[in-house]
């Protein structure tokens, strides 16, 4: 007994045609989804050079104060050394009239002394 649901050779055919298409479909490229709001490229490229440029100024900032700073700790370290010869100079030349004024005194006084 023959049951209605063999296919008959046209059936056949488009039974396989419509496998091929569906295959070929596939394989169609799909539509896009389009962003609710466009991507802006330029401002994007434009926003990271900006921060790449704020982050080479700050960079070149700090380098400079750097030197700044090593600079005026250079002088400051000059202003000492300058101050403590300068102590050092005084200070000998107080030890030097200190002794000059008792070896001046001494003299006074054994002359003082041979007198009486």
């Amino acid at each position: 007994m023959r049951s209605n649901i063999d296919p008959n050779f046209s059936d056949r055919q488009a039974t396989a045609r419509a496998a091929k298409q569906a295959i070929l479909d596939k394989f169609k490229p799909k539509p896009t989804i389009q962003a609710a709001a466009p991507i802006d490229r330029e401002a994007e490229r434009a926003r990271k050079r900006e921060e790449l440029r704020a982050a080479r100024e700050a960079d070149k900032a700090a380098k400079e104060h750097a030197k700044l700073m090593a600079k005026a700790a250079e002088v400051q370290a000059r202003l000492d050394v300058a101050a403590e010869s300068d102590e050092a100079k005084r200070s000998e030349r107080k030890e030097r009239k200190a002794a000059a004024k008792a070896d001046a005194r001494a003299r006074r006084e054994a002359k003082s002394a041979m007198r009486r």
